[in-house]
C-alpha cells in the first residue's frame, strides 16, 4: 500500500481534492485538501474537459501546497449519472478442497463473464456481497475453507465507455494519474456507515447540488445503486423562478430561510427579496411560499428515491434504516421529511472522524472524498475487483499477474480476457469430476455423464 495516497472528488458544484499519510497501522492522516468550485461538470458528467481539469488542477494544487507532498496518482470518484448495476452469480469447483486466492478470482472472473456487460460499458466494481461453500454454508470469509464448489453472489457496476473516457481525460489533461476509480455513492457509505448498519442493511442516500446517489448495502456489500439527476440546485432555481430573483439571491434565502417544517411563528414572518425587473425592485415574500417551492421539490424527490428501493427488491431488508449524506441534507426539517416519506428510521450522517479532518470536510457534503481516502487505506469490501480487474484483498492487493492460472498471460482484452478466465475455470474443474486412474469404483458410467453434462 502506498504512504502517501490522493483522493478526488469530482461533484457537479464542487471538486475536492484530500491527501492523506497512511500510517503503520494502515489508518490515514489528512495532511492537505483543496477545494474549487466545479466548471465543466453537470449533473455527474463531464461537459467542458478544459473547464474541468482547470477545476481539478486547482483543487489538486491546493491540496499539495497545504501538505508539502507532491503526488500525481489519484483515486477518483465517479457519479451514478452513466453507471448500470447488475446482480449474477458463479460457481467453481475447488480441486484441492480448499479455497484459496486462485479460486476467488476466478469466481469473480466469472460472475463478471455470466453477467454479459455491454459492449458500450466497461467494469468499475465487482462487489461480492455473499460466498457459499458446496451450495449450503454461508462463509463471510472463504479464504482457507475447506470446500469442494465456491458460490459468489456479486453486485457489478459498469459505466458508459464514453463518459468515463472524458472524464479520465479530463483528469489526465490536470496532470494527474488514475491510480483506481471509485462510485461516488460508494465511497460516500464508507465514509458515513457503521459495520452494524451494513450488518442489518442500510440504504445510503448522497444527496448533492445536482444529483442523488442511492446505494443499498445488505450482508457487509453494496447490493443495489442508482442515481436521479436532481439535487439542491434545483430548489435554487425553483425558488429564483418562483420569485423572479436571481440565482445568487435564491441560493442565499435557501441557506438562510429553507426549512422543510415551519413553526407558527414561522408562518406570520416575510422577507424582503432582490427581484431582477430592476436595480432597486424588491417585494415582500411571505416564508410560507418559500417553505412551499422548496417542500414541493424536496417531496418529489424523495418519493423518487423511495420507488428506487422498492424496486431494488431490498426493501424488507433494510433493517437499519436510511441514512442522509451530501449538501442537500442539510436542510432543516431533512429528517422528519424524509421519515414521513420512506416510513423507515432516518438520521443525518457526516463522515467518521479521520486524524487531521480540516473542519471543511466535517460536513455532510465531505463524505465522498473522506471516503476515497478510506477506500484506498483498505477499507473497501473483501475480494472487491476494480475498473482494472485486480482482486482487493484487505491484506493486501492481488493484481491478475499474481492470480494467473498455471501461468498464464491473460489477454488485455477484456472481452477476450473474460472468456478466457471462463475456460480456464472449465479446464481445472475437469479434475474434479472426470474419473480417476486410480478409482476402484464400478460406476464409471455415472461418472462419465456427469463429465458430459458438465461440459455441455
Amino acid at each position: 500500500m502506498d504512504r502517501i495516497i490522493l483522493g478526488i472528488d469530482i461533484g457537479s458544484t464542487k471538486i475536492y481534492a484530500i491527501i492523506a499519510e497512511i500510517k503503520d497501522d494502515g489508518t490515514p492522516h489528512i495532511v492537505g485538501t483543496g477545494m474549487h468550485k466545479a466548471e465543466g461538470v453537470r449533473k455527474g458528467s463531464i461537459t467542458n474537459i478544459e473547464q474541468a481539469s482547470t477545476a481539478i488542477r486547482n483543487a489538486v494544487n491546493d491540496a499539495k501546497m497545504v501538505s508539502g507532498e507532491q503526488i500525481d496518482k489519484a483515486i477518483i470518484s465517479l457519479s451514478g449519472a452513466y453507471t448500470k448495476s447488475i446482480r449474477e452469480t458463479a460457481i467453481v469447483n475447488a480441486p484441492n478442497n480448499e479455497i484459496g486466492l486462485k479460486e476467488i478470482h476466478r469466481v469473480m472472473q466469472t460472475a463478471i463473464y455470466n453477467a454479459a456487460i455491454p459492449e458500450d460499458h466497461t467494469l468499475i466494481h465487482a462487489l461480492p456481497y455473499e460466498f457459499r461453500l458446496d451450495g449450503q454454508s454461508y462463509a463471510e470469509d472463504p479464504m482457507g475453507m475447506s470446500a469442494s464448489r465456491l458460490e459468489a453472489f456479486v453486485h457489478i457496476v459498469t459505466a458508459k465507455k464514453t463518459a468515463l473516457e472524458n472524464l479520465k481525460r479530463a483528469v489526465r489533461e490536470a496532470g494527474i494519474e488514475i491510480k483506481n476509480i471509485v462510485l461516488s455513492a460508494y465511497a460516500s457509505s464508507i465514509a458515513v456507515l457503521s459495520n452494524e448498519e451494513k450488518e442489518l442493511g442500510v440504504a445510503c442516500l448522497d444527496m448533492g447540488g445536482q444529483t442523488c446517489d442511492l446505494m443499498i448495502y445488505s450482508g457487509y456489500s453494496m447490493r443495489y445503486c442508482d442515481f436521479l439527476s436532481v439535487g439542491s440546485h434545483n430548489i435554487t432555481i425553483d425558488l429564483a423562478t418562483a420569485l423572479n430573483a436571481h440565482p445568487s439571491i435564491a441560493e442565499e434565502i435557501k441557506t438562510g430561510c429553507g426549512k422543510l417544517i415551519l413553526s407558527d411563528e414561522d408562518k406570520t414572518k416575510s422577507i424582503k427579496v432582490s427581484m431582477m425587473t430592476g436595480e432597486n425592485a424588491t417585494k415582500l415574500v411571505s416564508l410560507e411560499i418559500i417553505h412551499a417551492v422548496i417542500f414541493a421539490r424536496v417531496e418529489e424527490t424523495l418519493k423518487l428515491l423511495a420507488k428506487s428501493i422498492e424496486k431494488s427488491g431490498l426493501k424488507d431488508k433494510i433493517g437499519a434504516g436510511i441514512t442522509l449524506t451530501g449538501g442537500m441534507a442539510n436542510l432543516e426539517g431533512m429528517q422528519e421529511c424524509a421519515s414521513s416519506i420512506f416510513r423507515k428510521p432516518v438520521r443525518i450522517s457526516k463522515p467518521i472522524s479521520v486524524d487531521g479532518l480540516f473542519d471543511r470536510l466535517r460536513g455532510t457534503d465531505g463524505a465522498t472524498a473522506v471516503g476515497l481516502i478510506l477506500h484506498g487505506a483498505g477499507q473497501h469490501t473483501n475480494y472487491e475487483m476494480d475498473c482494472e480487474r485486480n482482486i482487493l484483498y484487505k491484506k493486501s492487493t492481488i493484481t491478475r499477474e499474481s492470480t494467473d492460472i498455471h501461468n498464464l498471460e491473460l489477454p488485455k482484452n477484456a472481452r477476450e480476457e473474460q472468456t478466457l478466465s471462463s475456460k480456464i475455470v472449465q479446464i481445472d474443474d475437469l479434475s474434479d469430476i472426470m474419473p480417476s486412474k486410480t478409482d476402484k469404483s464400478n460406476n464409471l458410467f455415472v461418472r462419465f455423464y456427469k463429465w458430459i453434462s458438465q461440459l455441455f
